[in-house]
């Protein structure tokens, strides 16, 4: 009996490390998306319909959900963020949600070393709990495999969206890009700023649609200190004119980026140029 047992182990052990590799039924990935200044990077696995029911289904309504397959879905962020008017500091979590017919509870957790939900489920390691909204996408759309994508980007915020099946649940995310680059803006025209300092506090002012007087005049700045303007600074110029309601210099401007768009054998700068020249001529 006791040889029967050792031959049993040793069969069992040689199973267990099988030369033979094959895929995982639910592929695991990972997505770095920079929104403004901040990295979010997203961590999970990507489970397919098969020919299931999935919400109400192979996922229950109105329990906690891995949101994923396998290891439980993580998500990090480099800065410190805003979801749904909460703050969630910067760092790693794992992401667990609640589906709900109409709506979902999203929900980070501080433990990412669990493998799906965990077992000895603990509140003080929950960050965050936050109602999101459920929204069905047109039909005849589906979602194969639960995907995570970002959506709606901009200098200040994403949206995360998290799709399977013909629901997707969007997570906005706020970043603190205009605190962290405001704060670099004074610091470095606090001290010897160069033409390329000027020029992308100007630009970004623009972006931002705030502190256009400062804009014009930082980019007026750079402009000066330039030995030769390129075409595109000389477009942003044109912009910042214009967005001041100084049309007449816009255009001035305007006509200077095009011809030298023209040398430079930049079509879309030209038909840009053209563009903007016959908008702020009427």
């Amino acid at each position: 009996m006791k040889k029967y047992l050792i031959i049993f182990t040793i069969l069992a052990f040689s199973f267990s490390f099988s030369q033979i590799k094959t895929p995982q039924p639910s592929p695991a990935t990972s997505m770095n998306q920079m929104v403004g200044l901040t990295e979010i990077e997203v961590e999970y696995s990507r489970p397919s319909m098969r020919g299931r029911e999935i919400f109400g289904g192979l996922v229950p309504y109105n329990k906690i959900w891995r949101t994923g397959a396998n290891a439980s879905t993580k998500i990090s962020f480099s800065d410190d963020v805003v979801i749904n008017d909460n703050k969630v500091k910067a760092g790693k979590y794992s992401i667990f949600t609640i589906p709900k017919e109409s709506e979902w509870e999203f929900i980070l957790y501080n433990d990412t070393s669990v493998r799906g939900v965990p077992g000895d489920w603990d509140d003080k390691n929950v960050v965050l709990s936050t109602m999101v909204e459920m929204k069905k996408l047109p039909e005849p759309i589906s979602i194969e495999t639960f995907t995570i994508a970002f959506d709606a980007l901009n200098n200040n915020h994403a949206v995360m969206l998290m799709m399977w099946d013909d629901v997707y649940v969007p997570v906005t995310i706020n970043v603190p890009t205009r605190d962290i680059v405001g704060k670099n803006i004074q610091e470095v025209m606090s001290k010897k700023p160069e033409a390329s300092d000027y020029y992308a506090a100007a630009v970004y002012y623009m972006q931002e649609n705030t502190n256009l007087n400062m804009a014009l005049e930082w980019m007026d700045k750079a402009i000066e200190m330039s030995e030769k303007p390129q075409f595109w600074q000389l477009r942003q110029q044109s912009l910042i004119y214009a967005a001041n309601g100084d049309l007449k210099g816009a255009i001035r401007i305007a006509k200077k980026s095009l011809e030298a768009s023209k040398i430079a054998g930049n079509q879309d700068y030209v038909k840009m140029n053209k563009d903007s020249i016959e908008e702020w001529s009427n």
